[in-house]
């Protein structure tokens, strides 16, 4: 009977540690100026990484402490999710709780994400647009002091449908995954986050990266790969056309250099009805990448907030589709234990 019990509390205490995060990102997500996990995982990636950098070591060198680098960074932040979880549990269940759901709400950027698309959008519909120019250049690598309102927009909407994926969804997807396994959300989630920091501090093909960061960026992609290709199939089933959808995301994405964000991209893009990609300026460099769907539509600040609200709809399918998983696993636990 205890045995039962301990099934059937524990993972209730997971779906509401998952709802109640998915809650709090919704409603409060990432306070300005407060302490934040991916912050301390940036500092211990730049203190580790500059220290490398100063040896000036060979190609092979680098590569071996890139794999460490990458692997340790990732698998001390999923341990130390754990172990703050297991402390505050030990202290008190209450404690437990609250610390795991703000945690597991630090992975997710949903409020974020949309928070930082009105930042642009805001000054851009008042043409104020020097002012969202340098509101952008804060969320884009790319150059934007020479921006027109289309050129605005399409960096916004390329922003938000690309961190739909790796920003809300993949983090989402690792912390049901978590809850279904022993281990629990907020370590795979956290992992995960860490993941994504190493390779949007280490992860480029550029110097000095080029060796040191391979390890970080492949591993990424790996992580990202199965999540990406789910929010492309949601995101084509909330359009109402999937057919349409993957089309087009078959014909396009491949040809992006990246193995996510072309797909992501690209179902948001025709999913909206709007063409993305094309050339963009990075550091007075041009690249030109390539085009995602068919411009249909022209890209507005409706067709911006039609691609928030399917995330913010695409998560909350994840959502529920998890809980009913943990459900049916509590179910099919306390079938067996009464059968013992």
């Amino acid at each position: 009977m205890m045995s039962v019990l301990w099934f059937s509390t524990l993972e209730v205490q997971r779906a509401l540690v998952l709802g109640l995060a998915a809650g709090l990102d919704r409603l409060v997500g990432d306070p300005w100026g407060w302490p934040h996990p991916v912050q301390a995982i940036g500092w211990l990636i730049g203190r580790i990484t500059a220290g490398i950098l100063r040896l000036k070591l060979s190609p092979l060198a680098e590569r071996g402490l890139g794999v460490l680098l990458g692997a340790g960074i990732i698998l001390s932040t999923g341990l130390a999710g754990w172990g703050l979880v297991a402390l505050a549990q030990r202290l008190h269940p209450a404690i437990g709780l609250v610390v795991e759901t703000i945690l597991l709400a630090s992975c997710f950027a949903g409020r974020s994400l949309r928070q930082a698309a009105e930042e642009v959008l805001v000054p851009l519909e008042a043409d104020d647009i020097p002012t969202a120019r340098n509101h952008l250049a804060r969320y884009v690598g790319r150059d934007t002091d020479q921006l027109d309102r289309a050129e605005i927009q399409r960096a916004v909407l390329e922003t938000v449908s690309e961190n739909a994926t790796d920003g809300v969804l993949a983090p989402l997807f690792y912390g049901l995954v978590g809850a279904l396994l022993p281990l629990g959300s907020v370590p795979l989630a956290l992992a995960y986050k860490a993941a994504s920091t190493l390779d949007s501090m280490v992860g480029y093909r550029e110097a000095p990266y080029t060796y040191l960061g391979w390890f970080s960026a492949r591993l990424e992609d790996g992580l990202t790969w199965l999540p990406c290709r789910l929010t492309v199939i949601t995101i084509a089933l909330l359009s109402g056309r999937p057919r349409w959808v993957l089309r087009l995301c078959r014909r396009d994405a491949p040809a992006d250099p990246s193995p996510n964000a072309g797909w992501s991209e690209c179902a948001y893009a025709a999913a909206l009805g709007v063409q993305l990609g094309g050339p963009n300026t990075y550091r007075g460099l041009v690249k030109v990448k390539p085009l995602l769907g068919d411009a249909v539509q022209p890209i507005t600040g409706d067709r911006i907030a039609q691609a928030l609200a399917l995330t913010r709809r695409a998560a909350l399918l994840w959502l529920v589709l998890g809980l009913a998983l943990l459900i049916a696993q509590t179910w099919l636990r306390l079938y067996w234990a009464s059968a013992l």
